[in-house]
């Protein structure tokens, strides 16, 4: 009996956990307006890429798995890419913004792109805050389906994909940032 008691409390638990996500994931799409009516979240998580790419400086290694514990937006990007010349001094401005120990932008150039050329494209566009990470094999953006660029995709604090966007977007309007203002509420209050 009392282990029929515990299943149907953890079976609840569980029940109210998906209901608050689905109830979060509403509410996340209520703040969408602008270019990140683009934005759209999965009805159910989806795993992330556990491939590996080069840090900064070229001298070690990351994953996303780096990142868990914290929200992430991940922007894939190029150096001969218009459209992320565009965004990208929006997603400096919302890590200046938001980055910290909840929720962090996470930039990797995808491709060929050679670390002189991310270090003159950030020149150029006055990029300060944003990493100079590098996938060159393109394994994570295949392992993603990442099939044109820029493509962003926010991670949840367990590392799972839960809302992807096409192409280029205004990421430090106010839709975008209240939206990451909520996902960093959502993650404080757990």
């Amino acid at each position: 009996m009392r282990k029929f008691l515990l299943a149907l409390v953890y079976t609840a638990a569980a029940f109210s956990a998906n209901t608050a996500m689905a109830t979060d994931t509403a509410r996340l799409e209520g703040l969408r307006d602008g270019d990140m009516k683009k934005l759209i979240f999965h009805a159910e998580p989806r795993p992330a890429s556990d491939a590996e790419f080069i840090r900064e400086g070229g001298e070690s290694l990351g994953s996303l798995n780096d990142y868990e514990g914290k929200y992430v937006l991940v922007n894939f990007w190029a150096t001969w890419c218009a459209p992320c010349r565009k965004e990208m001094p929006d997603l400096n401005a919302l890590q200046q913004e938001f980055g910290g120990e909840d929720f962090e932008v996470l930039t990797i150039a995808t491709g060929r792109n050679t670390p002189q050329g991310i270090d003159k494209f950030f020149e150029e566009t006055g990029i300060t805050d944003l990493p100079r990470h590098a996938d060159p094999a393109m394994a994570i953006a295949r392992e993603m389906a990442v099939l044109g660029l820029p493509v962003s995709v926010i991670l949840d604090p367990q590392g799972r994909e839960v809302a992807r966007l096409l192409g280029d977007a205004d990421w430090h309007s106010d839709s975008a940032r209240a939206i990451v203002a909520e996902l960093v509420a959502q993650q404080g209050d757990s």
